[in-house]
């Protein structure tokens, strides 16, 4: 992907304070930059989110707003990092929840990985939708409706934007092509 196709498109990663899978968000979050967009970091609190290496800690990053002052609008997609403790931090925070389900209701993509589809779940927009995961979710994703898949990636159209997931760090690769993909689409339409 060139540098100029995302042309400073901003892309929204919605984490907790902590708890974040380091590499679920590093490494789509360096591909968005990589292609010209403009990554910017959203949490529940100001300051900085501690990532982690599974259960142990790694890095913290900038907060770049707090996810109470963002506006859906503003964002070609949404990226939401797993982590077990990240997403169930999330699913508790009533702002979270709220501009999640905004952002379902938008035709603007939702990116999801691993345990990132607990905060989907919360927000009651699984409903009807394929979806893939961490294989410990497939129960609650049943159980609010989704159709659960052991897939690498998967894009549901069937709501107003495109739901993309993937299961685990492993398919890092094609979630990011696909992510890439459907940002340079909204670009392009928008």
């Amino acid at each position: 992907m060139s540098e100029a196709q995302l042309n400073g498109t901003k892309v929204a990663f919605l984490v907790a304070p902590e708890g974040i899978e380091q590499v679920e968000l590093t490494t789509p979050w360096q591909a968005v930059a990589d292609a010209g967009g403009q990554p910017v970091l959203l949490s529940t609190q100001p300051g900085e989110v501690q990532a982690f290496n599974h259960l142990d800690k790694a890095d913290t990053f900038p907060v770049d707003l707090r996810v109470s002052d963002a506006a859906v609008s503003e964002y070609a997609a949404l990226v939401l990092p797993g982590g077990v403790a990240n997403p169930d931090a999330l699913r508790t925070d009533a702002a979270a929840v709220t501009f999640v389900k905004q952002f379902a209701a938008s035709v603007r993509p939702i990116a999801v990985i691993c345990h990132g589809p607990w905060t989907l779940v919360e927000a009651d927009v699984v409903r009807g939708r394929r979806i893939t995961s961490w294989p410990s979710l497939a129960t609650d994703l049943r159980n609010a409706g989704a159709e659960w898949v052991d897939e690498e990636v998967v894009v549901d159209t069937s709501g107003p934007g495109p739901l993309i997931s993937s299961r685990k760090p492993d398919d890092l690769e094609a979630f990011t092509r696909t992510l890439l993909e459907h940002v340079a689409a909204v670009r392009v339409s928008s």
